[in-house]
């Protein structure tokens, strides 16, 4: 008992809410990750393991183009031209060569590893804001914050228009149900490529942002950014569904997965002000996401086994009537 009573007055609930503005600005940097990734995992159905080489990817690029003089808006257009450059490659990869989407994945995100290596020289490169001019930066948080959000919010938007388009809806087609896709004349491999590529971009500029905000680049930086952005995916849509339930639309999907990457951070926030151990991240990161994933099962079990009985209630009521 003294243990806990120790335990528990050591935790002083300040340091959570001055560490929260930061947890907040770093979910909404992963959030944008979690979009690339919804556009695959959701949208394709195409399991893209290659975002973890891609998000480190985006900030090697930011990291070295700023440290040679380049323009900030430079450096993040050709992080994203770097991101769709390694989605095209996983896409040939499984299209071209007919290896499985995950494999096809795992290959280039091991084969980008080498090439961040060489882009970078080292494995770490500091951009200090203080001799760069950032975008965003952790010395600014709440700036930070408001310039994630935009950048997020004309995201979503170009999002929303590209996927109303006879493309954009022919990638969403060919994820629903490739055979009837191609049936209809559509080039699923064609649409495959697209998508990867567009995912790959969106991870690289977060890559980019987050390279900007903790003020270096390093080759290990997306080693588990899959499951991040899984985690802000499938938190936004289970917290989604529901609030909005049959009215979650496209657009709130996409909104939800920022706020999925915002609440994950703070969760993961939340662990460490419990004094949890840092060795272990990854494993609290590995059980938050399996609740998650977890959830839509059982909520779809849970209602069909209340139908079945329901029905044999019915039935039984008939019987005696």
């Amino acid at each position: 008992m003294d243990f806990l009573a120790n335990y528990f007055s050591s935790l002083n609930p300040m340091s959570f809410l001055s560490a929260l503005p930061g947890n907040i600005a770093q979910g909404i940097i992963w959030g944008l990750m979690g979009l690339g990734v919804f556009l695959t995992f959701k949208l394709l159905n195409f399991a893209d393991l290659s975002v973890d080489g891609s998000f480190a990817t985006g900030g090697a690029v930011t990291a070295v183009m700023l440290i040679k003089g380049c323009p900030v808006w430079a450096t993040i257009i050709v992080a994203i031209l770097a991101g769709l450059a390694a989605g095209l490659v996983t896409g040939l990869l499984h299209t071209l060569l007919g290896i499985p989407d995950i494999l096809a994945g795992i290959l280039t995100q091991i084969a980008l590893y080498s090439i961040n290596l060489n882009i970078m020289g080292k494995s770490n490169l500091p951009i200090s804001y203080r001799n760069y001019t950032l975008v965003v930066s952790a010395s600014n948080i709440n700036m930070a914050i408001l310039v994630g959000l935009g950048i997020c919010a004309v995201v979503v938007a170009a999002m929303y228009w590209y996927f109303g388009t006879e493309q954009g809806s022919t990638i969403r087609s060919t994820g629903s149900n490739p055979a009837m896709s191609k049936a209809q004349g559509i080039n699923i491999n064609f649409t495959k490529v697209i998508a990867l590529a567009l995912s790959n971009g969106l991870v690289a500029l977060s890559g980019s942002l987050f390279a900007q905000y903790q003020g270096f680049a390093d080759i290990n930086m997306g080693r588990g950014a899959i499951v991040i952005g899984l985690a802000a995916v499938i938190i936004g849509e289970v917290l989604g569904e529901a609030i909005f339930r049959k009215h979650m639309n496209f657009i709130i999907r996409m909104l939800f997965v920022i706020v999925g990457g915002i609440l994950y951070y703070i969760a993961m926030g939340i662990v460490l002000w419990l004094k949890m151990p840092t060795d272990d991240t990854k494993l609290f990161t590995a059980i938050i996401v399996a609740i998650f994933l977890a959830v839509p099962y059982l909520q779809k079990k849970r209602k069909t086994s209340f139908k079945k009985v329901a029905k044999m209630n019915a039935k039984n009521a008939q019987k005696e009537g």
